[in-house]
């Protein structure tokens, strides 16, 4: 493998490049299905029975996919072993966040943290199976932190919950 501290590769991946979906393995369909559709409220675009289903937001084929084909009743990987750090779900802008955060206080989905990184606002948690989901919203590029150099400078503090969740639209319930 080589080295990544080398230049850049001489013909880099295009810049119109996107992760488009993920799949996630569960244990149990319709348990992720409660998380995923029940809480955070995506829609169900196709189900195979038991073993699988493909969730989406706006109508798009899946951005997530759950599947059982090789863990139907199994456990969380262990911490201290490879795979998923955690799956980033984008929202559009800060009010769709602090729903967001409303749906999982609604809900009782405990948050592992929140943080403001400058360049986005994010929020961590579990799904049921202890998948990291990070739920974000990036700010505009202009509003990026950058040093006297004019680089980017991310960083990581808290973020204040309270304030997002007054970014929050009024719904009507349903």
């Amino acid at each position: 493998m080589a080295n990544t501290t080398e230049a850049p590769p001489a013909r880099p991946i295009s810049a119109s490049a996107r992760i488009g979906h993920v799949h996630l393995k569960v244990a149990d369909l319709d348990r992720a299905l409660g998380f995923y559709v029940g809480v955070l409220g995506f829609r169900i675009t196709q189900r195979l029975g038991n073993q699988a289903a493909f969730v989406s937001a706006g109508g798009y084929h899946h951005h997530i996919g759950l599947n059982t084909w090789e863990s139907q009743g199994g456990t969380a990987p262990p911490p201290g072993s490879t795979g998923l750090y955690h799956v980033a779900i984008l929202y559009p802008d800060r009010a769709e966040l602090a729903d967001a955060l409303q749906r999982l206080i609604a809900a009782g989905v405990p948050l592992d943290g929140a943080s403001d990184h400058g360049v986005s606002e994010a929020l961590y948690l579990r799904d049921p199976d202890g998948n990291g989901v990070e739920l974000y919203r990036d700010r505009a590029e202009a509003e990026w932190p950058r040093n006297g150099a004019g680089e980017l400078a991310m960083f990581t503090r808290r973020l204040d919950l309270d304030a997002l969740l007054a970014a929050a639209p009024r719904r009507i319930p349903q």
